[in-house]
């Protein structure tokens, strides 16, 4: 009624009303009354039919566990008794309710494999468990074949396989919580990876914009003290050339006037005219006309061009250092790239050393292509440098620099100290300069088979097995150092760690630092 009253109202305007249904028109618009015996027709057929949906939903369907008591059509069972192994509806389960003994009685949610509690060859309930076989039983059984295994109740075996499944849920739900934090740490790591590539653009666009208007600058300049030289030497040119042309035209005109004369016949009239021509002015100082064909402005061509070469050096050396820090963003989680284990892990991350003849102390022999360092008695014949070692430190660092992850091995004699430095470290002065006396560098100390850890004037003696080999494992990022001893075999499976840095006075190689070169460094 409510719907047919709205449907009217919009029609209000108009003089003929319709019934939305069958169309029929009316004027004036009809007061619509209830039909009283199609009401109840409804009332009386929504309860019928709610009952006939509510009687058919208790009745057990081809899926359903259906109640065992029940005749004729069966009701959904409501619950299941393990002694009596049968299935009741929710009415004929009130006895296991109410009677004492059935009380007792154990029951659960139903199941259609509840036959499957019934011992096949005793027809016995299986209230035992073999643990010898891993199998349900009865009683029966537990005397017959399965005598002397080891057997408990079903029961207890329950709760002992209940607390291995608590331990176990404990932990997955562990695990779960680990790897939900994994993942939430690459999600930190992603929004991270991208807020730092976002900026870095930005601030590489800029940058590269700042030096495009740079140049854009250089060479407006240039252009503008070309163009200003190119004006002032062509007005130069230009007032010469007048001058000499206004010269020519003067000159021409006595040439004129003294070939007039020339042809004068009566010589008294000649040599009265003759003093009164006037001489030609000097002529222009033909020494200040320097000409230089083609090549008024090469000198300018010429710098620039000497200061392009430069600036693609500049550019071509510290692009592969721009390069080289892309490539090596390392996002991956520590526990993926947890340390190696073996040699052949390491290996991996293997890194060819050669000595900087430009560093090494003059005492310092390096041979081998750089690769072998040998005190002297006597100094080497060095050239002068300003990053050389000097005084009573015979040190020399590497030429390549170290970042990412890096292993190398040095081999020894006698004693070395096997070091990681930053490579603006003091080159000259007193104990600040040395490998591990100050916060630059960390070494390990090999003298005699024993080992001995320094950083910042701090030293701790560490244990490990002698070898005259050590291997030295580098992860700049994480902030990981560690030293190992490796046998002589060439092909060892595993390395013995003397020391990790991160265990002793270098909780991590900072990461204020992590944008400057490291290099190894052996003394």
């Amino acid at each position: 009624m409510n719907c047919i009253k709205a449907h009217w109202d919009q029609e209000d305007g108009k003089k003929l009303h319709s019934c939305p249904q069958c169309r029929q028109t009316f004027t004036p618009r009809p007061v619509l009354l209830k039909n009283t015996m199609l009401a109840d027709l409804v009332e009386q057929l929504k309860k019928t039919g709610l009952q006939a949906a509510a009687a058919d939903h208790c009745y057990a369907g081809p899926e359903d566990v259906g109640c065992d008591v029940c005749t004729g059509r069966r009701r959904k069972a409501f619950k299941c008794c393990l002694v009596c192994l049968a299935s009741y509806c929710e009415e004929h389960l009130q006895p296991h309710y109410e009677a004492a003994p059935l009380k007792k009685h154990k029951l659960v949610e139903p199941s259609n494999k509840l036959q499957e509690n019934i011992c096949s060859r005793h027809d016995e309930v299986m209230k035992m468990f073999c643990r010898t076989d891993q199998q349900c039983i009865c009683y029966l059984c537990s005397v017959d074949d399965h005598k002397g295994h080891d057997t408990v109740t079903a029961a207890a075996e329950r709760t002992e396989r209940q607390r291995e499944l608590e331990g176990s849920r404990l932990n997955i739900q562990q695990r779960i919580q680990d790897r939900e934090k994994d993942v939430k740490l690459l999600h930190q790591e992603v929004e991270a990876v991208n807020l730092s590539a976002d900026k870095t653009v930005e601030d590489s666009e800029k940058i590269f914009t700042q030096l495009i208007r740079l140049l854009e600058n250089r060479s407006s300049d240039v252009k503008q003290q070309v163009r200003s030289q190119q004006k002032r030497e062509v007005s130069r040119v230009k007032e010469l050339q007048e001058k000499l042309e206004q010269e020519i035209a003067e000159l021409k005109r006595n040439d004129a006037e003294l070939k007039l004369l020339s042809h004068t016949e009566d010589h008294n009239q000649f040599l009265h005219n003759y003093p009164s021509l006037s001489p030609p002015r000097e002529s222009t100082d033909s020494s200040s006309i320097n000409i230089r064909p083609l090549r008024y402005f090469e000198d300018v061509t010429a710098a620039v061009s000497e200061v392009r070469d430069e600036l693609q050096d500049v550019l071509k050396g510290k692009w592969t250092n721009a390069s080289l820090a892309v490539t090596e963003v390392d996002v991956l989680l520590s526990h993926s790239q947890a340390e190696p284990k073996t040699r052949a892990g390491f290996l991996r991350y293997s890194r060819e050393i050669t000595l900087d003849p430009n560093t090494a102390h003059t005492l310092l022999l390096l041979s081998e292509g750089n690769r072998k360092a040998t005190l002297m008695n006597e100094h080497q014949s060095h050239s002068s440098h300003t990053d050389r070692f000097t005084g009573y430190y015979y040190q020399v660092l590497s030429r390549e620099s170290l970042t990412g992850r890096c292993y190398w091995e040095v081999e020894w004699r006698r004693r070395v100290d096997v070091s990681v430095s930053y490579k603006d470290i003091k080159r000259e002065g007193g104990t600040e300069c040395v490998f591990g006396w100050n916060d630059k560098s960390w070494a390990l100390r090999c003298q005699n088979n024993s080992y001995t850890f320094y950083h910042n004037r701090v030293y701790t003696p560490v244990s490990g097995p002698p070898s005259s080999r050590v291997g030295v494992y580098l992860d700049h990022k994480a902030g990981v150092l560690s030293f190992y001893s490796v046998s002589n075999a060439v092909f060892t499976p595993d390395a013995t760690r003397i020391c990790g840095a991160n265990s002793l006075h270098v909780k991590s190689i900072h990461r204020r630092a992590a944008a400057r070169m490291c290099e190894c460094a052996a003394r």
